[in-house]
C-alpha cells in the first residue's frame, strides 16, 4: 500500500492517511479482505508516530471502511465499495469540488473548466501518469 504524506499542506497526517486509504479502496487498489500494514510497520514506513496511524485506522474502522479481527491484521471491510463506480464517483466528486469552486472564482464557464480538465486528463494519459 503506497501512502504519501505532505507535511506542508496543513491537512493532519491521520486525515491524509484516511483519505488515501479510502481513495485506494474506491479505485480498486485495495480489495475487500485485503490486510493493511500493521500500525508499527506503517509508522516506520512513513516516519511518523504510531499513534497517528492508530487514530487513522480507528476512525476508518468506526466508519466501516476497515474491520478488526481478533489476533489478525486489520482488513478492508467487505462493504466498503471496492472499485465500484459509485465509490469512485464519490471520491472523484470530493476531489474535484475545490477545483469547481476555484473555476467559478476565476470566472471560468462550465464549458471552459471542462475543456481544461479534459486537456489535463489527456496530457496525463499520454504521459502514462494514471497515478498522481
Amino acid at each position: 500500500m503506497l501512502l504519501i504524506l505532505d507535511r506542508h499542506n496543513g491537512i493532519p497526517a491521520y486525515r491524509q492517511i484516511m483519505d488515501q486509504v479510502k481513495f485506494q479502496i474506491a479505485a480498486g487498489k485495495l480489495q475487500a479482505g485485503e490486510s493493511l500494514p500493521s500500525t508499527r510497520a506503517l509508522a516506520e514506513q512513513l516516519a511518523i508516530n504510531p499513534m497517528t496511524i492508530s487514530k487513522a485506522y480507528s476512525l476508518l474502522e468506526h466508519e466501516g471502511v476497515l474491520e478488526r479481527r481478533p489476533g489478525m491484521p486489520l482488513v478492508v471491510s467487505s462493504g466498503s465499495g471496492n472499485g465500484q463506480p459509485q465509490a469512485r464517483r464519490e471520491q472523484l466528486r470530493e476531489h474535484l469540488a475545490p477545483a469547481a469552486v476555484q473555476a467559478l472564482q476565476l470566472g471560468a464557464s462550465p464549458e471552459e473548466a471542462c475543456e481544461v480538465f479534459k486537456e489535463l486528463l489527456a496530457n496525463h494519459h499520454k504521459q502514462g501518469n494514471t497515478e498522481t
